[in-house]
């Protein structure tokens, strides 16, 4: 139930723990700035930090249901970055002059989806690495 001691998969746990309390941060203000125009803006605002708490507790409690919904929770996230990233990128597209280079620099980060689903993808390695 308790862990041993501060193996490498629980570090990384705590480190993707705390990288979706800053990205949570990052998001809010960037989606706060466009003043939630579409639904879809809340997901990373809310499950960010639920990440975070279940990232945290599992750190600390290494219990079979807190693994398991950890894990639930890194593929959700992998899947919003992907979906986020579709978001973004039609948000460059439907800017003044569309796919242009400026448009990619002031328009949406379209990068920052897919650091969602890295960070993600880096729970799940941490969890199943053997």
């Amino acid at each position: 139930m308790y862990w041993d001691a501060w193996s490498l998969d629980r570090l990384l746990i705590l480190f993707v723990s705390a990288a979706f309390a800053m990205i949570g941060i990052q998001v809010t203000m960037f989606h706060y700035r466009q003043n939630f125009h579409h639904k879809s803006m809340w997901v990373p605002v809310v499950s960010a930090p639920v990440f975070f708490a279940t990232g945290l507790a599992l750190t600390f409690y290494n219990a079979n249901w807190l693994r398991l919904l950890f894990v639930a929770f890194m593929v959700l996230g992998a899947i919003d970055g992907l979906v986020g990233v579709y978001f973004h990128a039609k948000g460059v597209g439907v800017r003044v002059g569309g796919y242009a280079m400026r448009n990619f620099l002031i328009g949406p980060p379209v990068v920052l989806p897919f650091l969602f689903t890295a960070i993600s993808a880096l729970g799940l390695l941490a969890v199943y690495w053997r």
